[in-house]
């Protein structure tokens, strides 16, 4: 067990070679998972911060189990108790630290995948709330013998086939994670300050090209009503850091 990150939240721990008895361990790719490990507050009541954690635990739960149902890039809930999420390691790049560093075509592609797969959460009213290029993982290509592989690229090549012109190229999927503050939400307030986030991160880290960035990611999101609050919210200036 290999702690990669902590937050003020959770701490966040690699399991390579899990244990037989581990639930869904079978069809784990590479034999690994991650532990998400939601740490006491010392400065709450021992009561209140067992029902916050156990609260906060089970939402994030339901809110990936549903994102994975309906086809989203999300990792795979593996098993949940009250304070810990076990979940699917996804192996790849987080863009953050290397969306810059791709050429401009490949950076666009990435950019119109993730617009297809926040507006496939936002249709299913899925607020992913902490939307940054730190919570989204480039995967690493995985041996075409995994039956998730294989199905996401049939869908994604009937896709191509029905969709518009515009559509990105298949490549390497995107997944997005780190669902803590992720809530259920039919508002398009909410949706709008996600794409808010999306933006403001475009800017504070990939500001070389940030206004293409984003304008790709819209080519493929696409929920006009959502677009237009957008600018609402961003008139507002309520949500800037």
């Amino acid at each position: 067990m290999k702690l990669i990150s902590q937050g003020a939240e959770a701490k966040i721990y690699l399991i390579e070679n899990p244990r037989k008895s581990a639930k869904s361990a079978a069809h784990l790719p590479h034999n690994k998972f991650i532990s998400k490990q939601r740490i006491p507050k010392l400065y709450r009541h021992k009561d209140l911060d067992n029902q916050i954690r156990t609260r906060r635990t089970k939402s994030e739960t339901k809110i990936l189990t549903k994102a994975f149902s309906v086809g989203a890039n999300v990792p795979k809930v593996i098993s949940s108790d009250k304070y810990n999420l076990e979940i699917e390691f996804i192996q790849g790049d987080r863009l953050s630290e290397t969306l810059n560093a791709y050429p401009k075509k490949k950076q666009f592609q990435i950019m119109q995948q993730l617009g297809e797969q926040v507006a496939l959460l936002h249709k299913n009213n899925i607020i992913h709330g902490d939307l940054t290029t730190s919570n989204i993982i480039l995967k690493t290509a995985t041996p075409l013998g995994s039956r998730r592989v294989r199905d996401k690229v049939a869908k994604a090549q009937n896709m191509r086939t029905e969709g518009s012109p515009s559509s990105p190229p298949l490549s390497p999927p995107l997944f997005l994670i780190d669902f803590g503050l992720s809530f259920i939400s039919t508002k398009t307030e909410n949706k709008a300050v996600d794409l808010h986030l999306i933006k403001q991160a475009l800017e504070a880290k990939h500001f070389q090209n940030h206004q293409a960035l984003f304008q790709q990611f819209l080519k493929t999101y696409n929920i006009k009503e959502n677009i237009e609050r957008l600018k609402t919210v961003e008139k507002r200036g309520r949500y800037k850091h």
